[in-house]
C-alpha cells in the first residue's frame, strides 16, 4: 500500500495560500478576508467575479480594515477559522 503523500514535509509544503482584503476586524485576533476570484461560466464563456469571504487568525493584531493580506491554512482554531495571517503586502491609508 502506498500513500500520495511520503513524508510529512511534503504535506506541510502543500498548505493552499491566498491573498485577500481585509474588510472588517471582528474581534481580538480575529479579521474578515475577502478574495475575488474570476471564473469563465461553462457554457456561455462569460466571464465573472465571485467573492468569499474567510475568518483569518490576526495573533498580533496588526492587520486593519483595507490591508492587502496573504494568509494559508491550518489546522482548526474556532467554528469558523482554519485559516492565520502570513503577512501583510500592503497597508491601507
Amino acid at each position: 500500500m502506498k500513500s500520495g503523500v511520503t513524508n510529512n514535509q511534503t504535506a506541510a509544503a502543500q498548505k493552499r495560500q491566498f491573498t485577500g482584503e481585509v474588510t472588517s476586524v471582528v474581534e481580538n485576533k480575529t479579521i474578515h478576508v475577502v478574495i475575488q476570484l474570476r471564473k469563465l461560466h461553462p457554457v456561455y464563456r462569460k466571464q465573472y467575479w465571485q467573492s468569499k469571504k474567510y475568518a483569518v487568525h490576526d495573533e498580533r493584531n496588526e492587520a486593519k480594515v483595507g490591508d492587502t493580506v496573504v494568509f494559508e491554512e491550518c489546522h482548526p482554531l474556532s467554528k469558523t477559522k482554519r485559516w492565520r495571517l502570513l503577512s501583510i503586502t500592503k497597508k491601507s491609508v
